[in-house]
């Protein structure tokens, strides 16, 4: 099977989906380059799952294209799944069997020959610190030792484009940075492609060289973390002021800073470089007897990103596009999507 050659490992054209009246993914186009950390941010019902679905083959599109290593995901499902692994929100382990006959399962379904196998399972449990755990039972597992076994069983046939939907979700904040840094090593030791979604933030500006911001089902910003904060302007510098809402301290703060709102007892003044402004805005304030008992900068975060293209912080939905899609799948009697 002749593939088709690009510079780009994934490519997605104008790719929708649709269950019933729901439009989970609208027209979405992107490219995504190989060795690149790529993030899907946005809330429940975005569109996350749902595109990620398509493009590990679970799910077919109703209109448009898209391709993997040079793979269509209509036309060439079988060689998509050979290049790709994935990493799944909802745990989808054997508790039943050890680490390592987990590992072995999967290697099986991709017919790796027993020789291979074994060199594969063993390099993959020491990429994720669990070879000498290998043959305990899962159901002995901690939670984020499940997620790293999770991520070893996705890279045990050598993908080269690795999927993680919400691979952090539920894990305490200690864990988290932990699986961080397993997927910072994957990308630098394996020189893989990986396709994060996330709901953390900070996970996704730590994690990631580009960030596509999806919500109902559309793109609405695509950048490097970098750029993406930077295209909402100002740092603030935040006072607290017990009695701001006074009149007469109103007054004194809009003479002394016109740009400024106030907010449950904080002052928010817009600024560029915070960090050299900070002194003559504190001197300024003691000048005209604004009593503050806090001073300090807040800087641009991805949550002010998506705060200010969408009018709201990300959210949790009763039902997402996963839910939907769960039901309508068994709708038309299939166990699982």
């Amino acid at each position: 099977m002749a593939k088709s050659r690009s510079s780009y490992i994934i490519e997605i054209d104008s790719i929708t989906k649709r269950f019933g009246n729901l439009t989970a993914v609208d027209q979405v186009s992107l490219k995504v380059k190989e060795g690149e950390v790529f993030g899907l941010l946005g809330p429940n019902g975005a569109g996350k799952t749902t595109l990620i679905s398509m493009l590990c083959t679970i799910l077919y599109p109703n209109s448009g294209r898209a391709k993997i290593n040079g793979y269509d995901i209509v036309k060439n499902p079988d060689y998509v799944r050979k290049s790709i692994g994935i990493v799944f929100q909802d745990p989808s382990l054997d508790d039943r069997l050890t680490g390592k006959e987990n590992l072995e399962l999967h290697a099986m379904l991709y017919n790796i020959d027993k020789k291979t196998r074994e060199k594969r399972i063993g390099k993959v449990l020491e990429i994720v610190e669990l070879k000498e755990r290998a043959n305990d039972l899962v159901r002995t597992y901690s939670g984020g030792m499940r997620r790293r076994l999770e991520i070893a069983r996705g890279l045990v046939h050598y993908p080269r484009v690795l999927f993680l939907d919400e691979p952090t979700l539920g894990l305490d904040p200690q864990t988290r940075e932990h699986v961080w840094e397993y997927i910072k090593q994957l990308v630098k030791k394996e020189k893989i492609t990986i396709v994060m979604t996330t709901h953390y933030m900070e996970e996704a500006d730590a994690l990631c060289g580009r960030i596509a911001i999806i919500d109902r089902g559309k793109i609405i910003a695509l950048g490097t973390p970098a750029a993406l904060k930077n295209s909402i302007g100002e740092e603030t510098v935040i006072l607290k002021i017990p009695d701001s809402d006074k009149p007469k301290t109103k007054e004194k703060i809009k003479k002394v800073f016109p740009k400024s709102k106030e907010l449950d007892g904080r002052v928010f003044i817009p600024v560029k470089n915070a960090e050299r402004q900070i002194k003559k805005i504190y001197e300024k304030a003691k000048k005209a007897g604004i009593e503050f008992i806090e001073i300090g900068i807040h800087k641009p975060t991805l949550n002010d990103v998506f705060l200010h293209l969408t009018g709201r912080e990300i959210r949790e939905e009763k039902a997402d596009a996963k839910d939907i899609m769960k039901s309508h799948m068994r709708n038309r009697g299939r166990r699982r999507f």
